[in-house]
């Protein structure tokens, strides 16, 4: 039996690879689906997210504002305003992509990647209301100033549901939690896993 040479074994590996990306490439993207659902629905279901969405009369479910209030109003939303369908774009907007062939030693393959957003990114299309250099998705991991000096109002204020006062109501801080960063570590992890 002949033994093939460098280049006949590069040339096969080329080929080889080429008549496993279509198979790999539809498994592998079933399975990038089954994921981005799981990921989105949970996002979805996450209490900040949720409590969000209820909008300016929902309750304090995120545990963050001692339920004094409700992000919603606290964050100064404008009344049927969507804060939440920035983040949903570009999370529906993560996709998976054939880079190129992997040919390393004698593995056979190819390299994909995923266009999942940054934290960054996602900060970057949350600006505050009344202040657009912060981003209030940060905000809810890293602390929001201004508790102290909420008032709940009927009909009063950009959401409809509270307004700053001038000087301090109450006692109470802010309670960081977890939100965006945990979130896209843990469905950036799942994803490197998909081979």
């Amino acid at each position: 039996m002949a033994k093939l040479t460098k280049k006949g074994q590069q040339t096969l590996r080329t080929q080889a690879s080429k008549k496993i990306k279509n198979p790999v490439t539809k498994e592998l993207r079933k399975r990038f689906n089954k994921i981005k659902k799981e990921m989105i629905k949970e996002f979805m279901s996450l209490p900040v997210t949720q409590e969000i969405l209820q909008g300016p009369d929902g309750a304090n479910i995120s545990g963050t504002l001692d339920g004094v209030s409700n992000l919603f109003a606290f964050i100064g939303f404008n009344k049927g305003q969507e804060p939440i369908l920035p983040i949903i774009e570009v999370l529906e907007n993560t996709n998976i992509q054939y880079r190129k062939p992997l040919k390393k030693g004698k593995k056979v393959g190819a390299v994909y990647t995923v266009t999942l957003p940054t934290a960054e990114q996602i900060f970057s299309i949350t600006p505050l209301p009344w202040a657009t250099g912060r981003s209030w998705a940060q905000g809810i991991e890293r602390g929001l100033s201004g508790l102290g000096f909420l008032l709940r109002k009927n009909n009063k204020g950009r959401s409809g549901s509270a307004i700053q006062s001038s000087v301090k109501v109450r006692g109470g801080k802010f309670q960081n939690t977890a939100y965006i960063s945990a979130f896209i570590t843990k469905y950036s992890k799942r994803f490197k896993e998909l081979k």
